[in-house]
This record gives C-alpha cells, sequence and structure tokens, in this order.
C-alpha cells in the first residue's frame, strides 16, 4: 500500500502554479496602472491628457489580454489545488492510498455523487478492495451483479468489472438513478443498492419497513442530498 500520508506531487504542482499565476497577475497589473499613470501625467494642472497612439493603446490592450488569462489560470490552478486538497483529506480520512481516494472522488463527482456519500458505501461494499467478489458474486469496490452493470454496458464482463474505474462508474451511475427512481430519498435508494429494488417496492406494497442497518451505518452523520448540483 502506498503512503496515504504523503502529500501528492500534483497537489504541491498545483500550489507552486497558484503562485507564479498570482504573482503574474500583480506584475501585469503594475505594468498596466503604471504605464497608464505615466501616459496621463502632466506636469501641468492645465494641460489637456495626452493622446495614446495605436500603439501605446496596443500595448494596454496586450497587457489586460495577460491579466485576464492569468487570471483563467489561476482558477483552474485553484481548482486542481481544491481538488488534490479533497483528495488528500478523504486519503487520509480513510486510511487508503491517495490514488485510490483520487479515483473515487474523481468518479464520483464525475457521475454527480456526493464524495461524502461515495467514500462510506465504498469501504462498507468491499473495504476499498478492488479484488473484493461477494459469495453470490457482487464483484469490485462497489460490489456490482454482472446483470446490474449490464444494465449499463451490455457487453460488460466480469473480469472488467475488476477494474477500479470502470466498477466505480458503473456503480455510482447506478446509484444516482436509484437516488432518481426514489425522488431524492437517499435512504430508500441506499436500501435499493443494497437489497434491489424489488426488495423496497414488495416492502412498501407490504407497508413494512425494508431497511436492514445497511441505509443506517452509510447515513451516519450524512446530511446531503446525495446527487450534485
Amino acid at each position: 500500500m502506498k503512503d496515504s500520508n504523503a502529500t501528492p506531487q500534483p497537489r504541491r504542482d498545483g500550489a507552486r502554479l497558484k503562485r507564479r499565476v498570482q504573482g503574474t497577475i500583480m506584475v501585469a497589473g503594475v505594468l498596466v496602472a503604471g504605464t497608464m499613470a505615466a501616459r496621463n501625467w502632466s506636469p501641468e494642472d492645465s494641460a489637456p491628457p495626452v493622446r495614446h497612439t495605436l500603439a501605446e493603446r496596443a500595448e494596454v490592450e496586450r497587457l489586460r489580454r495577460e491579466i485576464e488569462d492569468a487570471r483563467g489560470e489561476l482558477r483552474v490552478a485553484t481548482a486542481h489545488l481544491e481538488r488534490w486538497s479533497r483528495i488528500f483529506e478523504y486519503s487520509k480520512e480513510y486510511k487508503i492510498p491517495s490514488d485510490l481516494a483520487a479515483s473515487i472522488y474523481d468518479a464520483a463527482v464525475n457521475e454527480r455523487i456526493d464524495p461524502e456519500l461515495a467514500f462510506p458505501l465504498v469501504r462498507l461494499e468491499s473495504r476499498f478492495d478492488d479484488r473484493a467478489r461477494s459469495p453470490v458474486g457482487a464483484i469490485g469496490l462497489t460490489q456490482l451483479m454482472l446483470p446490474t452493470a449490464r444494465g449499463f454496458d451490455k457487453d460488460i464482463t466480469v473480469e472488467e468489472l475488476y477494474d477500479r474505474e470502470t466498477n466505480l462508474r458503473i456503480g455510482f451511475r447506478y446509484l444516482r438513478q436509484l437516488i432518481k427512481w426514489q425522488r431524492g430519498n437517499v435512504q430508500m435508494a441506499l436500501i435499493a443498492y443494497n437489497r434491489g429494488p424489488s426488495a423496497v417496492i414488495s416492502a412498501k406494497a407490504l407497508d413494512l419497513n425494508p431497511s436492514n442497518g445497511y441505509d443506517r451505518i452509510i447515513l451516519k452523520g450524512y446530511r446531503g442530498r446525495g446527487i450534485l448540483d
């Protein structure tokens, strides 16, 4: 297992990029301000303002574009840094390698599942074991049954379901589908994920509580909506 306490290299790179871009914005801003002030200054209060030449206006416009570009780079760098900060926090919290935490986080965000829900689900389902397989044949990190997975990819094989990225993508997509099916009721969606949709339908028809405790374990302390906006 990789050292989960080591700061990921991309996180350090993101911090350096953010500092570099902030410096670029500051320098460019000072240049623009200084250029405009110098070219409009006159020693006599009554003197008319100096007219900018086409070249001067082009220079100011170029510097303005550089500032906008630098701001765009800063936004990207900030998002990159925030992503790695979250991944590092999950890696520490769940005591898993940073590459696994990154895979779970990215798959959850891409499928619009709240990572705060995704991580405890994977922990309970597989204990973060890529090769986990249950006695009934549920496979991988999110413990997918092959027929369920084939509802999203009709040609998928058992071995392909052991692939980390594939398993997470389909598992979280299935969970999102269940949350929508239950009209945002995350508890019922989790019960359906664990016991199957038919168990929820049957329990509701008989006016019974379908919960077996699975949902309470995952939702302990969770107050989110399950699906990201």
